[in-house]
């Protein structure tokens, strides 16, 4: 049961940064021998799907504003993708149902995805594309260590998944609250410069 629990919570978490190199790397521990992974995500469809779109995200993600609009697409994108992940390890537990691997994965992703998109966005303030492409490639990083440590160390990855969902929360409030902050500032200097209704 904690092997299918972590890996529900490495691998869901992670999807909501970077779903298609969760899908191709659990495809490919799978492939090797090295963990067991349903057959459908070692299936050859799935994992070339899966390479093609990880290239194409590798790229759009590393681009200023390209990354916030992909984001925006993979909204629903990346829960429902984690979610299906989820059911499908899930499914083959006898200790953990489906429906409650694939709505653990989901949150798990729509927690990861909303600190990833509200970074994105106040990253993108900045003009250079510098920050864009660290940002993207500690993002990466981060997906594959978490995979790691789903499939190797599920315990291990379960407390850092708790960890990262504090963070991540906190880190998405702060953000907003952030930027309604700057939206008031914006629109209280708009007003300033406005003439004076007449009466």
């Amino acid at each position: 049961m904690i092997e299918t629990l972590g890996a529900i919570a490495g691998t869901g978490w992670a999807s909501g940064i970077n779903l298609y190199l969760v899908t191709l790397m659990l495809g490919a521990a799978g492939r090797t021998g090295w963990a067991d992974v349903p057959e459908v995500l070692q299936r050859t469809d799935v994992m070339v799907v899966a390479g093609i779109l990880f290239v194409v995200e590798f790229f759009a993600d590393k681009v200023p504003f390209l990354d916030s609009f992909w984001d925006t697409i993979h909204t629903f994108v990346r829960p429902i993708g984690a979610a299906a992940l989820g059911a499908v390890i899930a499914g083959e537990s006898e200790s953990i149902s489906a429906a409650v691997g694939a709505i653990t994965s989901g949150l798990l992703a729509l927690d990861a995805h909303a600190a990833k998109a509200s970074t994105r966005v106040a990253v993108n303030t900045s003009p250079e594309p510098v920050s864009n492409v660290a940002v993207s490639l500690g993002e990466d990083l981060g997906v594959a260590t978490l995979v790691l440590l789903a499939i190797e160390y599920p315990i291990l990855a379960i407390i850092v998944v708790i960890v990262l969902v504090i963070a991540a929360t906190a880190l998405t409030i702060w953000l907003f609250r952030a930027v309604r902050r700057g939206y008031r500032r914006v629109r209280d200097r708009w007003r300033s410069f406005a003439p004076p209704s007449r009466s």
